[in-house]
């Protein structure tokens, strides 16, 4: 499809015309409960996925399956181009959504989706149904546009079910089906902008490994009048933990945390420059008074390009009103480390249990419980296919598209690392979309952009995505 004003008119007349038949299907989708946290849903979650193996099914895709795992069930889709030399491209989301009630504040009734005012209100809307389903109204204005009977490159979808639950299923069920989802090129839509009028592209993901660390010392709580002194103190070692955590700078301070990754690089930096970041706009979203991090580097680069290490919890001994003179037999610590490229989950696992063995006194016994592991992903700014992402948002958005990273993770970095493919991001939430919280939406006019980059963006790959 060239870049020219008829197939730019093409794809969004086709967009335009078949919005109010989308938003319908759309509705219809988020009307599923689809929580995967809550196991009285499962029905609810295997429901979801049904309709959407259905209505991808409806499109034209010629393959449609359920993936069935331990947990959810996730659906893969598949629609060949017919070109013998076609790029293969993976298309990731998920179906399932956040817990929601009226009662955490929504307006209306969270599975009951309203159009007020250009958006769509419902759980699921941006996060991440409504950006799922943009890529099947978005393959048929590529049809359509183009005259094709088959997409222009081979395109396959892999939509989970278990994405807000931490995935912990989506690994093995991707190295599973390894030879199924081979592809040259991975699209994620589970991210978002920077602004309903900033058009921006992620490039990259921190990944993320979270741990509980418990402390045990006498074998029960003891006086602290006759022992206190004088043997190790469960609820002092987590507090000498945590302030060992980080250095004076900021920086953290585990022996190895920063081995192998990969630095900022002066463009990196211009490009974070070119946003219209309001700090001040950010601390009032953040609900904090100031900024603090690591020296040396701006509020934007240490959430997106920097490692860090969080205290999201310390307990141990009395918690009752008035005091309690003892010496606790218990506490713990729930730290957070979010990687960056370059940074290995098991080796940052390794770093923190020698860290955590080597402050501990001898009396103080000592467990370490990993879970919610997720690796980081950086795709390099001059790759092709990323160019093509670059220019597919460009035409539909009519203006020039910036880079972002994302300072949260998700599982895009096991496709990246099990397939051998890169991943590329193209999302079109905002942040006042409002992902896991009361009155969920997402901004219909962005919605159709999203459409409408998805159908330029095939044929763009199909001509440049090769590295």
């Amino acid at each position: 499809m060239s870049n020219t004003p008829d197939t730019d008119n093409a794809v969004r007349a086709f967009v335009d015309g078949h919005r109010a038949a989308f938003l319908a299907e759309l509705s219809e989708w988020l009307r599923i409960p689809s929580v995967s946290a809550d196991p009285a849903r499962a029905d609810d979650v295997r429901r979801g996925a049904q309709w959407l193996r259905g209505h991808l099914a409806a499109t034209g895709f010629p393959v449609t399956e359920i993936w069935d795992t331990p947990g959810a069930p996730a659906v893969f889709a598949e629609w060949p181009s017919g070109d013998p030399d076609a790029l293969t491209v993976l298309v990731y989301g998920h179906h399932d959504v956040q817990p929601a009630d009226r009662a955490d504040g929504w307006r209306t009734d969270p599975f009951e989706p309203v159009i007020e005012d250009g958006r769509l209100y419902a759980r699921g809307a941006a996060d991440d149904k409504g950006q799922v389903l943009f890529h099947t109204l978005g393959i048929r204005a590529h049809l359509a546009a183009t005259g094709r009977v088959a997409p222009a490159v081979n395109l396959k979808l892999l939509i989970e079910g278990e994405e807000e639950s931490g995935s912990p299923h989506f690994p093995e069920l991707v190295r599973a089906h390894a030879d199924r989802l081979a592809c040259d090129t991975v699209i994620v839509s589970d991210t978002g902008m920077w602004s309903e009028d900033t058009p921006t592209v992620c490039t990259g993901m921190r990944g993320l490994v979270e741990c509980q660390v418990d402390l045990h010392g006498p074998g029960q709580d003891i006086h602290s009048g006759s022992f206190g002194g004088a043997v190790p103190n469960p609820a002092t070692e987590a507090a000498r933990l945590v302030a060992a955590l980080h250095g004076d700078d900021r920086k953290v301070a585990i022996p190895g945390f920063y081995d192998g990754v990969v630095e900022l690089t002066e463009r990196d930096r211009e490009l974070f420059a070119e946003l219209p970041f309001d700090e001040a706009g950010w601390l009032r979203t953040a609900h904090s008074r100031a900024t603090l991090g690591e020296a040396g580097y701006s509020t934007l680069e240490r959430i997106w390009a920097r490692p860090t290490a969080e205290v999201n919890g310390i307990g141990g001994g009395y918690q009752g009103p008035g005091g309690k003179t003892i010496v606790p037999s218990a506490a713990q610590l729930k730290l957070s480390f979010r990687l960056v490229a370059g940074q290995d989950v098991e080796k940052i696992q390794s770093a923190v249990r020698d860290w955590v063995a080597a402050l501990l006194p001898a009396g103080i016994r000592h467990e370490i419980t990993y879970w919610g592991a997720t690796r980081p992903c950086l795709t390099p700014l001059d790759h092709p296919a990323l160019q093509s992402v670059v220019r597919a948002m460009g035409r539909a958005f009519g203006q020039k598209v910036r880079f972002t990273r994302e300072g949260g993770s998700g599982p895009a970095a096991d496709l990246q690392d099990i397939l051998g493919a890169p991943v590329l991001f193209l999302g079109i939430s905002v942040p006042s979309d409002g992902w896991h919280a009361p009155n969920e939406k997402v901004e219909l006019g962005l919605l159709m952009k999203g459409a409408e980059t998805a159908a330029h963006l095939w044929a763009d790959l199909a001509e440049n995505g090769r590295e």
